[in-house]
């Protein structure tokens, strides 16, 4: 079954003005999660305007069908934390349920999770 990572391309971490950045942190994110991904079974890539988490920018969630889902956050565009994403959603993709072992997290997602939401009922 197929994990998507929905990536906030409209993120903006603090201080982002004086960056002189031509890309939003988001944006900057978003290419680097597709890269990442590319090639790699069961999870793909998608791209959304705004996930209402400015002050925990950057945001993404992992999500499936009848999977537990997550929120993750407060993510800085680099191409270690974008590694670590798409690691996370394959240990989630091949999960029956959606949950992945702690001890198995990437490092560079700890700490950054925000919720998790139960799947809907069918």
């Amino acid at each position: 079954m197929t994990t998507w990572i929905t990536i906030c391309d409209t993120c903006k971490r603090t201080g982002w003005e004086k960056t002189g950045m031509e890309k939003t942190d988001g944006e900057a994110l978003a290419e680097m999660v597709e890269v990442a991904s590319t090639g790699v079974v069961d999870v793909k890539t998608r791209r959304v305007s705004c996930t209402m988490g400015c002050d925990r920018a950057c945001n993404i969630t992992v999500q499936a069908s009848g999977k537990i889902n997550y929120s993750l956050g407060t993510f800085e565009a680099t191409k270690c934390v974008a590694n670590a994403i798409v690691e996370y959603a394959e240990k989630h993709a091949a999960s029956k349920t959606g949950q992945v072992p702690y001890r198995e997290w990437p490092q560079d997602v700890k700490g950054h999770f925000v919720s998790r939401h139960q799947p809907l009922p069918d």
